[in-house]
């Protein structure tokens, strides 16, 4: 009996980070305390900065299949990948001085940063039932230990508990799904589920049983509604930098699960499946939009805003073909790039002692900062739709998606439900420029965090103004998969 050595070079990035985790883990162990924090830190950007490179040396190459089929190594992958390392990178950044103030800028968040990001990386690039999840519970299982991490907060830990809870049992449900869609068509891999379902020999009632629940759990991750109980108060009790983590990077990677599940594996099911996603988009948009305008806390706000910015994302499912998926793709990575900013911006405001997580603590950010008050006026109006920012253009593309696989009705109710979202975005403009202010304290922030923020602000007009070459990487990424 001969033993084949897998092609370990795809799975390069995914080592390289394994093996970073388990070194920063050792090594806070051995660092002098006053030496440690800022050597961890240095070490997981220095992994993400390599992990970015190897990811990157592959996307324009073919699509590789290793580990016996269950790992595939592809330009969609690649894409995703790299923007979660930038997204986790610069997340670092904006939060490096708030965990310091509060005592959490240790190893163990390093390393279960750079766990969480394997998680992601494995979820957006298996081809196999049992690599999704495992991908999944990696992720989820560092999520929900970062969110925790705060041990005497009681708001923290009882956000981790609730997180703990229902992603366990939206875990129940995707496994329960999986297992029927195993028991109609034979095979774990999803190529192999695809032939299975093309050529007819699955059972047809078994596969749609089975689907309803493998979209309940991914519907979870998404965090659309009805699955999105979690959502606010998980975003509320969790120390912002771990909420960021959450609002942005893991929703990159959620992307990358129903791409794999449901375009990649079972598109012959499309029209049961675009059926599920119109009611999960139009009840997320509206509930989302409408909530949010109750909020006085601003990350319980960003929450409910995430659950509509989901379902807007959703839209460009509904056409079931490359454009529309390039859409939802350009609409995840450019919501992530906002988010970053918008949740770094509640992180520079913070202080010790003191979070500036609530509508209030914006109130006349000009007169104290004219310079990040127009950084926000500009995320809050790319988050709202406005043009030039690129959430204009982000929109526009997942409507023409959907008006393309004739959904009329719905997209005329998705604008009038973004018309009424922009009302609590505008709301946090009118605070920062026509209040006065509510504390007097001048914002200092670490040369790194300042430089960031700007290109942060920046970038998010820049691309709404020239969103073309975004635009066209998506649509190369994901023809490649399809």
């Amino acid at each position: 009996m001969s033993f084949e050595v897998p092609n370990l070079i795809p799975l390069l990035p995914e080592l390289l980070v394994l093996a970073a985790a388990c070194t920063i883990l050792l090594l806070d162990l051995l660092i002098k305390d006053e030496h440690r924090a800022a050597t961890t830190y240095v070490l997981t950007q220095f992994t993400l900065l390599g992990a970015a490179v190897l990811s990157a040396a592959t996307v324009g190459a073919e699509r590789t299949y290793t580990m016996n089929g269950m790992f595939v190594d592809d330009p969609m992958g690649d894409v995703l990948k790299i923007t979660i390392y930038i997204t986790v990178a610069v997340l670092l950044t904006y939060a490096r001085e708030y965990l310091s103030l509060r005592g959490l800028l240790r190893g163990e968040l390093f390393g279960l940063a750079l766990l969480a990001t394997l998680g992601m990386m494995v979820m957006v690039s298996a081809s196999h039932f049992l690599v999704l999840y495992l991908g999944l519970e990696l992720l989820s299982l560092s999520l929900y230990s970062m969110v925790a991490l705060q041990r005497d907060s009681a708001v923290a830990t009882e956000a981790a508990m609730k997180y703990f809870v229902l992603g366990a049992l939206a875990s129940g449900m995707l496994l329960y799904g999986m297992s029927m869609l195993y028991g109609a068509t034979g095979s774990l891999h999803l190529d192999e589920v695809l032939t299975a379902i093309q050529t007819g020999t699955a059972q047809r009632p078994v596969l749609v049983f089975g689907l309803v629940f493998v979209v309940a759990g991914l519907a979870f991750k998404l965090g659309v509604v009805p699955f999105h109980m979690w959502v606010p108060d998980v975003y509320q009790g969790a120390p912002t930098a771990m909420t960021l983590f959450i609002a942005s990077a893991a929703k990159l990677a959620a992307f990358g699960f129903v791409m794999r599940f449901l375009a990649d594996g079972l598109q012959p099911l499309f029209a049961d499946w675009q059926g599920m996603l119109v009611i999960l988009a139009l009840a997320s948009m509206a509930l989302g939009n409408i909530t949010a305008i109750a909020q006085s806390n601003i990350k319980r706000m960003l929450a409910y805003s995430t659950i509509a910015h989901m379902g807007f994302m959703l839209l460009g499912f509904l056409s079931g073909e490359v454009n529309g998926y390039s859409s939802a793709m350009f609409y995840v990575v450019t919501y992530a790039l906002t988010t970053l900013g918008a949740f770094g911006m509640v992180m520079l405001l913070s202080r010790e002692g003191f979070e500036a997580d609530n509508l209030e603590d914006f109130k006349g950010l000009n007169q104290r900062n004219p310079w990040y008050a127009f950084i926000m006026l500009i995320l809050m109006f790319s988050l709202a739709g406005v043009p030039p920012t690129v959430g204009f253009f982000a929109k526009l593309s997942v409507f023409q998606a959907a008006l393309d696989a004739g959904f009329v009705w719905l997209v005329v109710v998705a604008v009038v439900l973004a018309l009424i979202g922009a009302f609590y975005y505008l709301r946090i403009v009118k605070l920062m420029y026509f209040d006065p202010p509510a504390a007097g304290e001048p914002l200092r922030p670490q040369p790194d965090v300042r430089l960031m923020m700007g290109a942060n602000g920046l970038a998010v007009l820049a691309l709404g103004i020239l969103p073309q070459p975004l635009m066209t990487l998506c649509v190369f990424a994901v023809q490649r998969v399809l």
